[in-house]
C-alpha cells in the first residue's frame, strides 16, 4: 500500500475538515492510503514547544514522512494571502530533504481555507506551492473536467481544494468544496500510483 502524506495547519478546524475529505479522495484509489499529519503552532514571540504528541487529532508530520510518500496534498488557512506560519516554519526545516532530492519527481496539491470569498485563497496556493516547485515536486491543480469547479458558488479553485468559511461555526463545507477536495486528493492518488508504476 503506498501512502499519501496529508499535511496541513488548522487552527480552528476549517482546514482540517478539508484535510479529512482529501484523505477520502485519496483512500477511494486503489492501493493508496492517506496519512494524515499536521505541524504545532508557533509562538509570535518565540517558537512554541508543544508535546512531541498532541492530545488530539493525526501526530505531528516528521521528515520521515516526507521520505515515505508517494504524493503529498498539502492545506493551510489563507492568513493575508499566505500560508500559515507553522506550515512555513515546517517547511524551512526541510532543508536535508531538499539537498537530498526526497520529493523531486512526487505529485502535489494544495488547498487551504479563508473566512470570506475574496480572502487570497488562490494566493495562499499558489505560496505553498513555491518551496513544493524547489523541492521538485509535480504540481496537481484541480482540472474544469470537475463539474464542481464551474458551479460552486463558495470554494475551489484550479489551483487546488478551498473552502470559504463566512465565520461559521460549527465547520462545514458546501457540496462543491467536498467534491473538490475529494476530487483533488483522487488526482493526486491517482498520478502517484501511475509514476510509481512505471517510474522514469
Amino acid at each position: 500500500m503506498s501512502e499519501i502524506l496529508v499535511l496541513y495547519y488548522s487552527k480552528n478546524g476549517s482546514t482540517e475538515t478539508l484535510a479529512r475529505e482529501v484523505c477520502r479522495g485519496v483512500d477511494s484509489v486503489e492501493g493508496m492510503a492517506a496519512r494524515l499529519r499536521t505541524v504545532p503552532a508557533v509562538s509570535s514571540v518565540t517558537e512554541a514547544v508543544e508535546d512531541a504528541v498532541p492530545a488530539s487529532g493525526p501526530p505531528f508530520a516528521s521528515h520521515q514522512d516526507l521520505a515515505e510518500c508517494t504524493g503529498l496534498v498539502m492545506g493551510s488557512p489563507t492568513h493575508f494571502g499566505n500560508m500559515a506560519a507553522a506550515l512555513k516554519h515546517f517547511l524551512d526545516g526541510t532543508v536535508g530533504e531538499w539537498f537530498g532530492g526526497t520529493l523531486v519527481g512526487k505529485p502535489a496539491g494544495l488547498f487551504t481555507s479563508t473566512s470570506s470569498l475574496h480572502g487570497g485563497q488562490e494566493t495562499t496556493l499558489l505560496s505553498m506551492a513555491l518551496p513544493l516547485l524547489h523541492h521538485g515536486m509535480l504540481i496537481a491543480g484541480i482540472p474544469y473536467s470537475e463539474a464542481a469547479l464551474s458551479s460552486t458558488k463558495s470554494g475551489g479553485t484550479p489551483y487546488g481544494a478551498s473552502n470559504v468559511t463566512w465565520n461559521q461555526s460549527p465547520v462545514s463545507l458546501s457540496d462543491e468544496e467536498t467534491a473538490l477536495a475529494r476530487a483533488l486528493g483522487k488526482r493526486v492518488a491517482e498520478i502517484a500510483s501511475r509514476l510509481h508504476e512505471n517510474p522514469a
